[in-house]
């Protein structure tokens, strides 16, 4: 059944469940805004211009714990947040709509997806299955970041040298991290169920 917090719903078994109406638009604004926390963790790499931030492994923690569609919704917000002008993004780029076609903008087109993925390979998953989908959600944002750049460039081998290879490292810390938290979060939500 899952936590009825999370899925916006209030009550026990003993008496029928209610929708709590505001818990789907409360939960997109709490997705959305976790990962606009984890972008204002930044640091500017001198030989890449792609920052390193904390904002994807927020996007895979908000697409493994929210679920796909919540997950997705949510980045989707952060998005359109951004696009409009709202300081969302990490703050080292262009503001704005310029933001998402600059060199950083194939990472951030990619959340949506990589959430969704996320939420719907690790939910209520064993451990294994939590890493898989913190993997291919990791893959996701490094694939669209790195097609934008090679775009950009007109240098495929030079965008992987720039916007992917300096964030290998730190990318399988997340996915390890992302992976655990899920599993942990889930077994212990399958336990109280």
């Amino acid at each position: 059944m899952g936590n009825p917090i999370l899925h916006g719903e209030v009550g026990t078994t003993s008496r029928p469940r209610t929708r709590w109406p505001l818990a789907w638009p409360l939960t997109l604004v709490s997705g959305a805004a976790v990962v606009a926390i984890g972008a204002r963790i930044a640091v500017p790499l001198p030989f890449s211009p792609v920052p390193l931030t904390m904002q994807d492994l927020a996007v895979l923690l908000v697409g493994g714990l929210f679920g796909s569609a919540i997950g997705a919704g949510a980045l989707l917000l952060y998005l359109i947040a951004g696009a409009f002008g709202l300081p969302v993004f990490a703050p080292v780029g262009a503001p704005g709509l310029a933001r998402l076609s600059g060199p950083t903008g194939g990472y951030l087109l990619a959340f949506p997806l990589a959430a969704a993925v996320v939420g719907a390979v690790g939910q209520r998953g064993h451990l294994v299955r939590c890493l898989v989908a913190a993997l291919l959600g990791m893959v996701i944002i490094h694939f669209g970041g790195w097609a934008q750049l090679a775009i950009q460039t007109d240098d495929p081998a030079g965008a992987l040298a720039l916007g992917l290879v300096p964030f290998l490292f730190t990318g399988l810390l997340k996915v390890l991290l992302t992976g655990v938290v899920l599993w942990w979060v889930h077994h212990g939500l399958r336990l109280r169920s």
